[in-house]
């Protein structure tokens, strides 16, 4: 094969072409990190109402490197999403110097299990808020499960003009809320047909807990856990036999 000028002639060209790929590669990433492809123009968008404008800009300023071909996006997207009520980031390079970004902020649904927050889609998210949110308190990973059935039962309970103050799902599956207001009531709504069960009461309420707080007796705790009724409870009544309502 070496005896051969043929052999030896592809060689050599095919040696050349190779060199010369790598010297274009070479030239080009050194070329698109020059100074002349720097970012120099980074927007904002999106409705931002609770996303510290500091921290924001101090993470673009801090964290996002790279010019205009070199921005790895995935890492710019991830620096971004670890700021404070920003759940989602869409990144845009727009010729030749600009790097368009839009947030989306999380929107608070309840506080979670006393150390997070949980947003309208039952995701799950650090932040501070100091504003008044219903408490869910359940299992990791029942965020979303909690957050649905928090709609529901919410829509169920709104014709009686109660809301909820807490909702708790137990490692077992059982439900309980309670509700909102100086005359807060706490309702065990249990494991199956929860959803049959509340939407039972809210039909018996005006002829049953209503009905006992019109006379003055309230009521702090109703028991669903009954096949064809519910128990409920009076805090200045405690050491009478539980009174049943069906």
């Amino acid at each position: 094969m070496w005896d051969s000028p043929r052999v030896l002639n592809a060689l050599a060209w095919a040696m050349t072409a190779v060199a010369a790929a790598l010297l274009a590669w070479g030239g080009l990433a050194w070329a698109v990190r020059q100074p002349a492809f720097a970012l120099r123009q980074v927007t904002v968008d999106g409705s931002i109402a609770r996303t510290n404008p500091a921290h924001l800009a101090t993470v673009i300023r801090e964290e996002l490197r790279g010019t205009f071909f070199t921005l790895n996006l995935a890492d710019a997207r991830a620096s971004l999403q670890r700021v404070p009520w920003v759940k989602s980031v869409g990144l845009r390079r727009q010729w030749p110097d600009r790097l368009e970004v839009t947030v989306v902020e999380h929107e608070p649904l309840a506080r979670w299990n006393e150390t997070a927050l949980v947003d309208t889609e039952g995701e799950v998210f650090s932040a501070d808020f100091d504003g008044e949110l219903p408490q869910f308190v359940g299992p990791d990973g029942s965020s979303r499960e909690l957050a649905e059935r928090f709609r529901e039962f919410a829509a169920t309970l709104a014709p009686r003009a109660l809301s909820i103050a807490e909702l708790r799902l137990s490692p077992r599956g059982g439900w309980r809320l309670r509700t909102a207001g100086s005359a807060a009531l706490a309702i065990e709504l249990g494991r199956a047909t929860a959803s049959e069960r509340l939407a039972r009461f809210v039909a018996y309420q005006p002829s049953t807990v209503g009905a006992l707080a019109r006379s003055g007796t309230a009521v702090n705790y109703v028991d669903l856990r009954y096949r064809n009724g519910f128990a409920v409870r009076a805090p200045e009544a405690t050491e009478r036999p539980t009174r049943k309502a069906g």
